[in-house]
């Protein structure tokens, strides 16, 4: 036996991999310098992650989580786009937690995946898969699908294996919001150094947010997770300081943001705070129905719409904030009026397909054809290729009249059931927590009545998040109830 030999032999399975890794860096590092390719650099960084994945994925879950606030979007060739670090890793995590769940079939509880919440998410994944197969652009919405489904399995499926108890809970919005937190100063930071000058309050969010829209979105989501969060610790500890902190620096966020549909969505959650405590959503979410079939009745009877076409010389662009509320008053925004432009056509376009729609991913290529000449504004070129901006009436269009139903049966249904399981709840943290997601899902779904945020970076994984914790919680009454019985029974 040589001297390497015995060496070796001496070694602990862990020393062995440390040397291992510190072959690997120095060898990748060298390779980079050699070649001339820094992405060579990385290939530790990828070695470990894999490692990771396999031994504990639950660890790259978190990561994917932590990561989530400096994610940036980054265009690849051929047209494709793709949010780094974040969609590499949504994609690794899918098919390995796919082959856990087959794997541990046996030894896994079904509760969560028979939950009536979970399965209308089901439902609506499965009509994506249809409504894919009968697209009329097969390989932009077989794409669409691909992200849907590893945007659902991390963000929904993930967060109910992991996120059981209101500690796991914790421990994942603390994740979430020191990065963020981080980001969002940094962000107005740059803001401060221009005089948060409204005509640069997209430039100032560069890389990290598309723009001032998503910006003030994920603000003003994550101020009700902050603000019932701060409870958990006592008065004056160094936590409920720092969560204070948090809560400054995010309601800042939201106010130099410009954002009209954030300030609007703040005070609704308050409003809606109260809503849920006084068990009102019913009646609400009636009223909501009733109006909107009223509305909708109004405007397409005999094309009453026709009327709202706006003057094609007025609705400009505005660099001052004032003038900007002035006009959208007035209908003569035109970030508002180009938003009239789409929903025309997605109206239009609903008709043409009512059954399977145009297929998933598919408006941006399909809209022009049923656009209305009267309601174009200047940047009616769509250069940025974005949607419709009303994510419901996006579904309508893409998936056709029953995915939209199922889609709005889902929206409702969490609603309905985030208030019962509010009131059901009875550890008090966990009762804030319930409270704390269900705003936060009001609040993305009332910014998706005019905006396109639900596959959004950063935004979009809270939808999912925030229902994955509702039905733990639900979950964790059931058992709590069904123990009472059987203590009762005894």
């Amino acid at each position: 036996m040589t001297a390497l030999q015995r060496h070796i032999s001496g070694l602990t399975t862990e020393q062995i991999f440390v040397r291992v890794f510190a072959l690997l860096i120095l060898g990748s590092v060298g390779a980079a310098a050699v070649t001339g390719q820094p992405v060579l650099a990385g290939l530790p960084a990828g070695v470990l992650l894999l490692y990771l994945t396999v031994v504990d994925f639950r660890k790259v879950w978190f990561l994917l989580l932590f990561l989530m606030a400096f994610s940036v979007e980054v265009s690849l060739p051929g047209g494709l786009g793709t949010d780094l670090p974040n969609e590499p890793l949504m994609v690794l995590l899918t098919p390995i937690y796919l082959v856990y769940v087959i794997r541990e079939a046996r030894h896994l509880k079904g509760d969560f995946i028979r939950h009536p919440l979970s399965l209308l998410i089901l439902l609506h994944l499965g009509w994506i898969f249809l409504t894919t197969a009968t697209s009329g652009d097969f390989v932009i919405s077989l794409k669409w699908m691909l992200a849907k489904t590893w945007y659902i399995i991390p963000f929904y499926f993930m967060t109910g294996s992991f996120i059981k108890t209101h500690r796991d809970a914790k421990k994942m919005m603390w994740a979430l919001f020191v990065p963020l937190l981080l980001v969002l100063i940094l962000t107005l930071v740059r803001h401060a150094m221009i005089g948060f000058s409204f005509e640069e309050v997209n430039y100032v969010m560069k890389p990290f947010f598309r723009n001032h829209v998503n910006y003030a979105a994920i603000s003003v989501l994550f101020l009700p997770v902050l603000w019932f969060l701060r409870y958990d610790y006592r008065l004056f500890s160094r936590q409920r300081i720092f969560i204070g902190f948090g809560i400054i620096v995010f309601l800042a966020a939201v106010q130099f943001s410009y954002t009209r549909a954030a300030y609007v969505t703040l005070i609704l959650s308050i409003g809606a705070y109260f809503i849920i405590r006084f068990k009102l959503m019913r009646y609400v979410t009636g009223l909501i129905i009733i109006g909107l079939i009223a509305g909708l009745t109004h405007l397409f009877a005999n094309n009453k719409f026709l009327d709202y076409a706006p003057d094609f010389n007025k609705t400009v662009s505005h660099t001052n904030f004032d003038n900007l509320l002035e006009a959208t008053a007035k209908g003569e925004d035109i970030s508002t009026m180009e938003r009239v432009y789409r929903w025309v056509a997605g109206y239009y376009m609903v008709l043409e397909k009512p059954l399977v729609g145009f297929g998933p991913g598919s408006f941006y290529s399909q809209y022009k054809g049923y656009t209305v000449t009267s309601f174009k504004t200047y940047v009616s070129r769509n250069e940025e290729k974005s949607t419709v901006h009303c994510y419901y009436l996006l579904v309508f269009a893409e998936q056709g009249v029953p995915g939209g139903l199922i889609f709005l049966v889902l929206v409702f249904a969490v609603l309905l059931y985030g208030e019962k399981i509010y009131h059901e709840t009875l550890l008090p943290e966990r009762r804030r927590m319930v409270m704390a997601m269900l705003l936060v899902f009001i609040i993305i779904g009332a910014l998706n009545l005019i905006n396109d945020l639900i596959e959004a970076d950063k935004v979009g994984p809270f939808f999912f998040i925030s229902i994955a914790v509702m039905v733990n919680a639900d979950l964790r009454n059931r058992e709590k109830k069904a123990a009472a019985r059987l203590a009762e029974e005894k």
